[in-house]
């Protein structure tokens, strides 16, 4: 069966979240119902990452198996006009190698965070940032931040659900930096690793929002690390200033490719 590759964008919002649920609307859900619009039967969606409820996705990536050799551009137009009117977007669609897995084949994912820094409550901004109503030091969160790149136990930023066989993990890039956005000053977070533990960039931004607070020195960040105890970490924040915004693979499956 021809194995297709498809880049997503979705709000988080009205979802349960990306995995398919019995009776809570789900991303997985949707985009599988507008599969079997196109090729009536039970559709099955692997993606790269599975995100939690309220969270969003600027990029990301599954992959499915159709009986019709569909061309890419087609197959995404008609997968849009069957989301609607879900916060659901299919950005590009790839024909794929049939060993090609959107979860197994990718070498990293990328995420961004966003905190809105401002007092009036969020209208245009709202359900996509985490607003905080006070100034944040960024210098003293870059210090914290920087403790924690590399290969660690991050046992105290694991979810106590969390299934992942180990806590050891390798996180690559934890950027912290202050941008003026359309709705007043933010703070983003680029966090970059081959994989993640369930709630570890929620536990980070919310350990590094106290820094910025100034309840927590840049050191404090530190101890919790190497306390490999949940207990240590500071509060997770909510999840709807987290996007997943892009999976790496060994060639792009979606780039644009040469015409000879």
């Amino acid at each position: 069966m021809p194995r297709f590759a498809l880049k997503v964008e979705y709000h988080g919002a009205p979802f349960a979240g990306w995995q398919r649920q019995k009776d809570r609307p789900s991303v997985q859900g949707a985009i599988e119902a507008a599969l079997a619009r196109l090729e009536p039967r039970a559709h099955t969606l692997a993606a790269a990452g599975r995100t939690d409820a309220g969270v969003h996705a600027l990029g990301q990536v599954a992959h499915c198996d159709l009986g019709k050799d569909w061309d890419p551009h087609r197959l995404r137009e008609a997968l849009n006009f069957h989301l609607k009117p879900d916060p659901v977007a299919i950005l590009a669609v790839a024909r794929v190698d049939e060993t090609w897995h959107a979860r197994f084949s990718a070498i990293e994912r990328q995420y961004l965070f966003r905190i809105l820094i401002r007092r009036a409550p969020a209208t245009l901004a709202r359900g996509l940032v985490w607003q905080v109503g006070r100034e944040l030091d960024v210098a003293a969160m870059q210090a914290g931040a920087g403790m924690l790149v590399g290969h660690h136990d991050f046992t105290t930023f694991r979810s106590s659900i969390c299934q992942a066989a180990s806590p050891l993990r390798t996180l690559d890039e934890l950027r912290v930096e202050a941008v003026e956005g359309c709705c007043g000053p933010e703070v983003h977070f680029h966090v970059r690793a081959r994989s993640f533990l369930h709630n570890q960039v929620r536990g980070f931004v919310g350990t590094l929002e106290r820094v910025g607070a100034g309840a927590w020195a840049p050191g404090d960040v530190r101890a919790a690390l190497l306390a490999r105890d949940r207990a240590a970490c500071g509060p997770v924040c909510p999840p709807q200033g987290l996007y997943l915004a892009r999976v790496g693979y060994p060639q792009d499956p979606f780039a644009p490719r040469p015409f000879f």
